[in-house]
């Protein structure tokens, strides 16, 4: 597995938690983890 594939399903998963403060935190895991499959390749 990439680092930027598990970066995205580590994002996906603190997505999910019903913890305040994890959406944003999961979102911004999220969009790095797209900036580095996009920008590395």
């Amino acid at each position: 597995m990439r680092a930027s594939t598990a970066a995205i399903a580590f994002g996906v998963a603190l997505f999910a938690l019903p913890i305040p403060g994890t959406f944003v935190t999961g979102a911004l895991v999220i969009l790095a983890g797209v900036a580095a499959r996009y920008l590395g390749s």
